[in-house]
């Protein structure tokens, strides 16, 4: 057998393998058309949109108006208001989704609120004046001392009490003349010790030394040496220490828990090993209007006065504790109007599907808020990584309409780009991607003519347009978003 025998054969052999590869081929695709159609009549395009501006839908596939690339479909079971969201699962393992169950368990009644340390304004002792005098002296004694009771504050002249306690001296052989001197040394103001002592004595003592009442803090003192003192004349203010108060503003959805006389646990920061036990005295009955809060008056011991106004503490109240449906707190989000908690369904092989629903919470504690209505147990939700669904829903404005909707929730509606308003106007500069018009008044979208700047969708829109050039041209509205889609100069040049 020569070549060119040889070369002739491994040509045929070659031209046969073709023509049955070809042949193969063409039954393939026979079988494979018709199931290729009904994947895609499976998969119908509810709308498509471009990935850079997700919100705009376009009933058509083509080139996007935004972007240099093409408008991608979205499909039916990819989302929607009934079936919510499907995400693909490596994104949201790489975005950090965790997920909880929704549980039937014990809720811990009670609540846990801050509080700040306060005077206890039912243990004051107001020290006065009881008859007018001149201080002779002062003991030193400032503001913010804390004091024993029957610590000395001045030593007070007064005359009047000289002449009193002169003439029950004089007349003290006289049984009902000295009774009734003695009646007028109260009436001026001497204590009854004083008397007593003036009994025993003898003697007569013009100066009177004023002392305190209770022991405390100094929270005022009006006394200095030398000043003239008035009756009635306040010399210093004390407050207790034996107890102080803790005012803790409570919000007004946990107000409910609260009641006069319940026990109550204080945790401070310098003692946290050291709890102290108080009891709630008085519930303010007035609303804060700026943090919705009630504000709750609790009492507790002061022993070695170590507890001071202004410490800050941690107030728990006990409570019951119930059975209840519950998610962790983290799970719900607050829109304002309402809560809402993205409740998952599917499995992770092939893909979570994520639904907001609307729920309604009750008592919140220890991280957890219980659901009274909304959702079924051992169903799950999505605890963190809300953000990355929220961004997918926004595809198809899942979240934002359960904000503004009704209950029940509407069908989805398709956000079309506006019609295209034209304009006639001079071309005042032309930058990268913009243009600056003097245009005339558009009466398609109510604008007075005015000179501004647009965005052109393309470059390609002033290619030939010159800066004084009069031009007419077309928009594209996306919202309040106007772009110049198209541009051509009007005869009669510029202004």
């Amino acid at each position: 057998m020569n070549t060119k025998t040889t070369i002739a054969i491994a040509i045929a052999t070659l031209g046969i393998g073709a023509f049955g590869g070809w042949l193969a081929g063409q039954r393939n695709a026979e079988h494979a058309t018709p199931t290729a159609s009904a994947a895609k009549a499976e998969k119908p395009v509810l709308y498509w949109y471009d990935p850079m501006k997700p919100d705009v839908h376009f009933d058509k596939p083509g080139k996007s108006p935004f972007m240099d690339m093409q408008l991608q479909p979205r499909y039916a079971d990819e989302g929607g208001e009934a079936v919510g969201v499907r995400i693909d699962p490596a994104l949201t393992q790489n975005t950090g989704v965790k997920l909880a169950r929704v549980e039937r368990g014990e809720l811990a009644g009670g609540l846990s609120v801050t509080g700040t340390v306060v005077f206890n304004d039912r243990d004051v002792a107001i020290v006065q004046a009881r008859t007018g005098g001149i201080v002779e002296r002062a003991y030193p004694h400032a503001v913010g001392d804390v004091i024993a009771a029957g610590s000395p504050l001045a030593d007070v002249r007064v005359p009047e009490w000289l002449a009193a306690q002169n003439e029950y001296l004089a007349l003290r052989g006289d049984a009902q003349l000295a009774a009734a001197a003695k009646s007028r040394l109260i009436q001026l103001g001497m204590s009854a010790a004083a008397v007593a002592q003036l009994e025993r004595s003898g003697v007569a003592r013009p100066v009177v030394t004023i002392t305190a009442p209770r022991g405390g803090m100094i929270a005022e003192l009006g006394v200095r040496q030398g000043m003239t003192l008035a009756a009635g004349q306040a010399l210093a203010r004390i407050n207790g220490l034996s107890s102080v108060w803790i005012e803790a503003d409570v919000p007004e959805a946990q107000a409910a828990a609260l009641r006069v006389g319940a026990p109550v646990q204080a945790h401070f920061a310098a003692w946290p090993d050291q709890p102290v036990n108080g009891k709630v005295t008085a519930l303010v009955p007035e609303l804060k209007a700026e943090t919705r809060t009630i504000r709750a008056r609790i009492e507790v011991p002061n022993r070695d006065g170590r507890l001071l106004p202004g410490q800050y503490a941690r107030v728990t109240l006990a409570g019951e504790t119930r059975p209840a449906l519950w998610v962790p707190s983290d799970a719900v989000i607050a829109t304002g109007q309402r809560h809402v908690v993205i409740a998952v369904d599917g499995d992770a092989k092939a893909g979570w599907r994520y639904a907001p629903v609307e729920v309604r919470i009750g008592k919140e504690a220890g991280g957890r808020s219980e659901i009274i209505a909304g959702l079924d147990e051992g169903r799950q939700v999505v605890v963190s990584g809300q953000f990355m669904i929220d961004s997918e829903a926004s595809l198809r404005g899942v979240l934002a309409r359960m904000a503004s909707a009704p209950a029940v929730a509407q069908p989805e509606a398709k956000v079309e780009a506006t019609a295209s308003p034209e304009g006639v106007g001079v071309v005042r500069a032309i930058g990268a991607g913009s243009v600056t018009l003097a245009h005339e008044p558009i009466a398609a979208l109510k604008w007075p003519a005015m000179t501004m700047p647009f965005t052109l969708m393309s470059p390609a829109a002033a290619k030939g347009i010159a800066v004084g050039d009069k031009v007419r041209f077309t928009l594209m509205m996306h919202g309040d978003d106007a772009m110049i889609e198209s541009m051509a100069r009007v005869d009669g040049g510029g202004q």
